[in-house]
């Protein structure tokens, strides 16, 4: 079964732990060994591409997770992060959708935009429309 197929019952399952090679690779060991070194350094390539990505403009975490899934077609502890990463996920979602936790998040962003308007403010009272590397002594 796929990825969280639906049994006969309609329950959904998750798809078991373990090798996603074909079973042509994974009959002979040398060629499986050499697939799993293969998958490892795509993968380690992917996720560091996304650490560079963190601090510069793109989509670093999205970039390691599609390295972390390529590991995952190889390796259980990858298959076992993910997993746990997509229920740490869904429930910061559900959580979010909270009425009293939306209710928060709202008034502590208006506070925020509230201190950064008085905080642009006082800047421009003092020194007008002026970029802070032509300020001289005032």
């Amino acid at each position: 079964m796929a990825s969280n197929e639906t049994d006969l019952d309609g329950a959904k399952t998750e798809r078991g732990l373990g090798s996603r090679a074909p079973e042509f690779i994974k009959a002979r060991r040398m060629l499986h060994l050499s697939w799993q070194v293969g998958v490892f350094i795509i993968g380690l390539a992917v996720v560091a591409l996304g650490i560079v990505m963190l601090p510069l403009p793109g989509p670093g975490w999205v970039v390691i997770f599609g390295g972390m899934a390529i590991w995952a077609t190889e390796f259980v502890w990858a298959q076992l992060v993910l997993r746990w990463t997509k229920r740490k996920v869904t429930e910061a979602a559900q959580r979010a959708l909270d009425p009293k936790v939306r209710r928060r998040n709202i008034i502590l962003t208006s506070i925020g935009l509230v201190i950064v308007a008085v905080l642009v403010g006082i800047y421009l009272w003092k020194f007008g429309i002026v970029m802070p590397w032509k300020i001289k002594d005032q």
